[in-house]
């Protein structure tokens, strides 16, 4: 095939594995080769040659988080650049399932994880690294594990939206945010708090539902808030994943935003801006986020997994509190 194209065998190899160093033109006159010849390259016996299979796993918790999905095209193009190719995989939040998906990518011989998960396997992604697979957590990251981890800044983009009400004159701020075991659910809660403690405020109990990241969640949360405490004037809705059941319970309620009540909402998407009136909301910087993410995970694919002096290393992007119309004086 090779001699068909007029070039070299190694050319030949770096065209059809997508290499960087091949230009488009030489890559095309590869390709139409090789569709002429019906050629088809052994992955698995240039895998065991080269020790590299040019497979990435891409480990997410669902598909409802718009900020999973931003991130999954960032990984996907990136990796596509650098001639890699991605195996997509979804564990519903299931620590078990998740454990499943990492040994079967294992025994795939991918080159590296990009991981948003549970939290609850950094013992099997620790193994994994010292096998010599990069590893790299983002958005959420486990209490311990030699992994890097790249995450927003959760407690400041929360700490940034509460102000923001608190400044419009709001005392009464409910808040609908994530459990306690991922990391952004206690730094965004943390934000809440402390914004609310800096105007001489305590956190109202009442005022507070947190739990899983689905829309069901944001349901039942919506509601039992507006059941419990009608007096509430503003919504600081924290959990992704539950604004897809807050605002459709809000229109079902016949509340007027921001009229009746001020909303914030954190992580941004179109629907978001599209919605009448726009929502405020904190944009945690998505696509930065997968920009980091897949160059700490190509340094290790290329340079090996990270020495025992920068385990568990922590890079943040910062959040940015975007400002619509969502939000006003309390009534």
């Amino acid at each position: 095939m090779a001699t068909a194209a007029g070039v070299s065998r190694s050319t030949a190899s770096r065209a059809l594995s997508g290499s960087e160093l091949i230009s488009e033109a030489t890559r095309a006159v590869v390709e139409s080769a090789a569709l002429r010849l019906g050629y088809r390259p052994n992955r698995a016996a240039s895998a065991l040659r080269s020790r590299q299979s040019r497979l990435v796993g891409l480990v997410m918790n669902n598909l409802i988080n718009a900020s999973f999905h931003t991130i999954a095209e960032v990984v996907q193009k990136r990796a596509a650049a650098a001639g890699y190719q991605v195996i997509l995989c979804i564990t519903d939040s299931d620590p078990g399932k998740e454990r499943t998906v990492l040994r079967m990518l294992s025994e795939h011989s991918v080159d590296g994880l990009v991981v948003i998960g549970t939290g609850d396997n950094a013992d099997l992604c620790d193994e994994l690294m010292v096998s010599g697979t990069g590893v790299v957590n983002v958005i959420r990251a486990p209490r311990s594990g030699r992994a890097p981890s790249v995450l927003a800044s959760d407690r400041e983009g929360a700490h940034a939206a509460t102000r923001h009400l608190l400044e419009l004159g709001h005392r009464h701020i409910a808040y609908v945010g994530g459990p306690d075991s991922a990391n952004s659910g206690r730094e965004r809660f943390a934000g809440y708090q402390q914004a609310l403690r800096e105007q001489g405020l305590e956190v109202d109990p009442e005022l507070v539902e947190r739990g899983p990241f689905t829309p069901e969640f944001g349901t039942n949360a919506t509601t039992a808030l507006l059941d419990r405490r009608p007096d509430a004037t503003a919504l600081f809705a924290a959990n992704h994943e539950a604004v897809f059941g807050i605002l459709p319970t809000l229109i079902g309620r016949g509340l007027r935003i921001p009229h009746d009540l001020s909303l914030v909402c954190h992580e941004d998407i179109l629907w978001l801006r599209s919605w009448q009136p726009p929502v405020t909301v904190v944009d945690n910087g998505a696509a930065e986020l997968g920009r980091l993410c897949f160059d700490l995970l190509l340094h290790q694919m290329r340079e090996g997994p990270q020495p025992d002096g920068t385990s568990g290393r922590v890079y943040r992007v910062g959040a940015n509190l975007v400002e619509r119309e969502s939000c006003t004086a309390p009534p």
